[in-house]
């Protein structure tokens, strides 16, 4: 997914209230600066706005009480400092907090719906701590991550925890509250977060990295050409318009520093359509973008090779490779995080997408799924969405490289593009000289018969 840039919340971080939360004996948050931008960020779902988000059939949030005062008052966000992110003067955001504030509850109007509606954790129809039974025991998971450098090492290196006291309070949440995580919530740990830091100085890690786009948000990309990369469609396109204006970063562990390039060019499926995709499960095949970079990257560091798993070894015998994967998480901060060779495919679609059971979350969009043979890796695919499923939990989706390695070699030649980073025409002109879309090949490469599809239900592109 793409996480919109946060509003400026300066001011309201400096503001102070004549009541602390001590005064009202509220559990100490005490968040950071940064640490309150960045949870506003991501706890609200891209695009949201600041007010209640309803589910069909009704209005999120429960009824005012007290003071609502705060600017973020009603979003359905905590925002008062010590039990929240602090956004809001203590006792201005009483709509939001009270269940915080007085023992959660099951009081929204959308609990015990089998849907987890807490921002951050689920849809965001609900208030922080109203939905209790759909959403589990989050309450020790709130405002923390893995961002320490030192996170996902067994060890709980907070501050006062018996550990080296090498990370800051709230970064090493897996070390310090364990691996268990509410299947419920919309990030995607299979009831347990078995991720690994990666080691970013080494392939293949050294050649995924973060894309950084100049109109907000992040995703993941990774290198399969001296100055191309792989990542997913809905990053980089809207409505309308496609905008792959962004900085490649990569390599942070590497002797002087990451490598860094900027983002000249792009090519999608001449069949995606990025309203299609977004409200329907009908192309999320199609969901995948190469982009071209202004520095060869991969001449110094390497590049993973498209190499499409499925048709080498059939829909079955596909699913008993071990994958690879990694992705820069919202939660992680700048540790690549992920999947070393513990995660499978489970089925695959005749519409060259995958089910697949690796840890990902917000921020792992684009991030590829690779293969080894020897000490050798390959890309068989990048991360997209996911689906909700009625009948249990929810269905975790990538697009197979079969999909777009057809296109991969004129890409890579300079025979298909766009001619630069920004599109405002959805049928994505090609430059002067170059083959167009449809003189491409029209409709997606690859494809092959595989096991039945499972029924699919809402797609909702999270990462």
């Amino acid at each position: 997914m793409r996480l919109t840039c946060a509003a400026a919340i300066a001011a309201a971080i400096a503001l102070t209230s004549a009541v602390s939360a001590q005064e009202r004996d509220e559990p100490t948050v005490q968040l950071t600066a940064a640490e309150i931008a960045s949870f506003r960020d991501t706890l609200r779902p891209a695009g949201t706005p600041r007010q209640d988000s309803p589910k069909p059939g009704g209005e999120g949030g429960a009824a005012p009480i007290g003071d609502d005062s705060c600017e973020h008052a009603r979003d359905n966000e905590c925002d008062e400092p010590g039990v929240g992110t602090g956004a809001c003067p203590s006792g201005t955001d009483h709509t939001d907090c009270q269940y915080l504030l007085a023992g959660e509850t099951d009081s929204c109007q959308h609990a015990n719906d089998g849907e987890c509606d807490e921002p951050g954790f689920g849809t965001g129809a609900c208030p922080q701590g109203s939905d209790r039974t759909d959403c589990g025991d989050v309450s020790h998971l709130r405002y923390r991550t893995d961002s320490c450098p030192h996170a996902f090492n067994g060890t709980c290196d907070e501050p006062g925890a018996g550990g080296n006291d090498q990370c800051e309070a709230r970064t090493d949440r897996t070390d310090c509250v364990g691996t268990a995580r509410p299947e419920t919530i919309n990030d995607h740990f299979f009831g347990d977060d078995d991720r690994r830091v990666m080691p970013t100085d080494q392939m293949p890690w050294q050649v995924i990295g973060e894309i950084r786009f100049e109109s907000g948000g992040a995703c993941t990309a990774t290198l399969i050409a001296e100055d191309v990369l792989a990542t997913a469609a809905h990053c980089v396109a809207e409505a309308d318009y496609v905008d792959a204006r962004a900085t490649f970063t990569t390599g942070f562990a590497l002797p002087g520093g990451p490598r860094s390039a900027q983002v000249t060019d792009f090519f999608l499926d001449p069949n995606f359509d990025y309203g299609r995709f977004s409200s329907t499960n009908d192309i999320d095949g199609l969901d995948w973008a190469l982009l071209r970079i202004d520095q060869p990257l991969g001449a110094e560091l390497g590049f993973v090779e498209v190499r499409p798993l499925v048709n080498e070894f059939g829909a079955e015998g596909a699913r008993e490779i071990d994958i690879y994967q990694a992705g820069y998480s919202w939660d992680t901060g700048e540790n690549l995080s992920g999947n070393n060779g513990t995660c499978h495919i489970l089925i695959a679609y005749p519409d060259n997408t995958m089910s697949h059971d690796c840890d990902t979350t917000r921020g792992d969009s684009g991030s590829p799924f690779m293969w080894r043979e020897g000490d050798t890796y390959y890309l068989m695919g990048t991360d997209s969405n996911f689906r909700s499923n009625p009948s249990g939990p929810f269905i975790y989706i990538a697009v197979l490289a079969e999909s777009f390695a057809d296109y991969v070699p004129r890409f890579v030649a300079g025979e298909i593009g766009n001619g630069g980073p920004v599109s405002d025409n959805i049928t994505f002109p090609s430059k002067p000289g170059m083959m167009s879309y449809e003189e491409a090949g029209g409709a997606a490469a690859g494809g092959f018969d595989g096991d039945p599809v499972t029924p699919k239900t809402s797609n909702s592109p999270t990462e």
